[in-house]
């Protein structure tokens, strides 16, 4: 029974487009208990190469003000309606927790591992989010390569976003899509 419930939990996973989640956000004690599980990932080395960022409340709306900013520093010529949609990105979700990748280059272990664990984190705390009844979605974006995006978070030079999950209480059901057949992608390698 275990089995078959940790499957179906992987089978019903969907993201809810981060424009649909609303209020009630996770309170501390139930972000807390997802983190928890999001951070039970594979670790090469047990570097623990990710941290969290937590974007709520008004500094959501500061953040969006600022990424309009710097969307019109990148692109002055960009219509209204590119600004305010930057302007807009972590107003829906009542929480954004920014997965941070915290990379050690020349390490044994190497960079690729490291960052593929944080990428595992990502996964995870979807997962964790919607095992307790919220929606989530995993975003990056623009912002999450942007240089002045990341000084502007409080990165240090080897930190990297990985992505931007948006957590609330789902307002519809979150709609499935097309999935690949296995099958199709599995070969069988010969000597």
């Amino acid at each position: 029974m275990h089995t078959l419930s940790s499957l179906q939990a992987l089978d019903e996973r969907r993201s809810t487009p981060s424009r649909q989640l609303g209020e009630p956000g996770p309170d501390e004690a139930t972000l807390m208990r997802m983190l928890r599980s999001a951070v039970r990932v594979p670790d090469h080395g047990k570097l623990v190469p990710f941290r969290f960022l937590r974007i709520a409340g008004p500094a959501r709306l500061a953040l969006g003000d600022f990424l309009a900013t710097r969307s019109r520093e990148r692109d002055p010529g960009a219509p209204e309606a590119a600004i305010e949609k930057d302007r807009q990105r972590f107003s829906f979700a009542p929480l954004v927790i920014t997965v941070v990748a915290r990379l050690q280059p020349g390490h044994k272990v190497p960079v690729q591992e490291q960052l593929l664990s944080a990428g595992c984190v990502c996964f995870a705390l979807l997962q964790a989010a919607q095992a307790l009844g919220f929606g989530a979605q995993w975003l990056t974006a623009w912002m999450a390569y942007d240089e002045a995006v990341a000084a502007h978070l409080g990165l240090g030079a080897d930190e990297h976003i990985v992505g931007f999950i948006h957590i609330g209480t789902p307002r519809l059901e979150a709609p499935e899509r097309e999935r690949p057949d296995p099958a199709a992608l599995l070969a069988d390698w010969t000597p």
